[in-house]
C-alpha cells in the first residue's frame, strides 16, 4: 500500500528528530544534550519528542530494530544448500566487500562509536539490543531447523553466529576510531572472516542447512 500523508509526516518528523539530536550528541556527547535542547533545537516540544522517542538513547539507536532481526533475515533468506552460517557468513562477507555503513564502514564511524564509548546509557541499551538479537536469532534456528522443545542445539549456534557478528563489528569499530581508512579495514575484515570461519565446527557450519531440492 502507499503511504498516506500521515504516515509520511510521522515518518519525517521522526526523522527529524533523530537527525538533530544524533547532531547535537556527536558535537557535545551523549550525557551532555537534554531532551528539552533536542526539542528547541528541532523546534517542536519536549512530548511530541517523547511520542516518538520514550528514551533518549533510542534517538541515537533509532535503527536498532534493523539489527534485532538482522540475523534472523539473513538464515531465514538462505539459499538452497546453505545453511544457517553459510548465509550469514555469506551476506557480512558482501558487506564488508562492500564497504557498508551497515557494518561501521563509513566516514564518520568513529564518532558515532567515540559517543557510545562516552555513554554509560548507550552501551547498555546496545547491550539489551544484542541480547534481543540473540533471543530472535535463538526463535528463528529452532523454527527453521525444526528442532523439538528442550534441544539446546539453536541456542548454541545462536551463540557462536552471534559472536561472529559481534566480533566482526568490534574489530571494524576499533579499527576505525584507531583513524584507519574504510577501504583498508574492509580488506582486513574480509580476511578476520576467514579465520573467524575456520574456528567454526562443523555442527555449527552444517546447522540448518536449507535442503539442495
Amino acid at each position: 500500500m502507499a503511504e498516506g500523508l500521515r504516515e509520511r509526516k510521522k515518518r519525517q518528523t521522526r526523522q527529524h528528530l533523530s537527525d538533530v539530536a544524533t547532531g547535537l550528541f556527536l558535537e557535545r556527547g551523549f550525557d551532555a544534550v537534554t531532551i528539552a535542547e533536542i526539542a528547541r533545537a528541532a523546534d517542536v516540544s519536549v512530548n511530541t519528542v517523547y511520542n516518538y522517542f520514550p528514551a533518549k538513547e533510542d534517538l541515537f539507536l533509532d535503527r536498532s530494530r534493523g539489527i534485532v532481526d538482522r540475523l534472523s533475515r539473513y538464515v531465514r533468506g538462505r539459499d538452497k544448500g546453505e545453511s544457517a552460517a553459510d548465509a550469514v557468513l555469506r551476506e557480512l562477507r558482501i558487506q564488508v566487500e562492500g564497504v557498508s555503513p551497515a557494518v561501521g564502514l563509513m566516514e564518520g564511524y568513529a564518532h558515532f562509536a567515540r559517543v557510545v564509548e562516552g555513554a554509560d546509557g548507550l552501551k547498555a541499551r546496545l547491550w539489551q539490543v544484542q541480547q534481543e538479537a540473540l533471543l530472535h536469532l535463538e526463535t528463528t534456528l529452532q523454527e527453521e531447523s525444526g528442532a523439538e522443545a528442550g534441544d539446546p542445539t539453536p541456542v548454541l549456534v545462536a551463540g557462536q553466529l552471534s559472536w561472529v557478528q559481534s566480533t566482526l563489528m568490534g574489530y571494524i569499530g576499533r579499527e576505525m576510531v584507531a583513524g584507519r581508512g574504510a577501504a583498508e579495514v574492509s580488506r582486513d575484515a574480509l580476511v578476520l572472516l576467514d579465520e573467524i570461519e575456520d574456528l567454526l565446527g562443523e555442527k555449527v557450519l552444517n546447522y540448518a542447512r536449507r535442503a539442495a531440492e
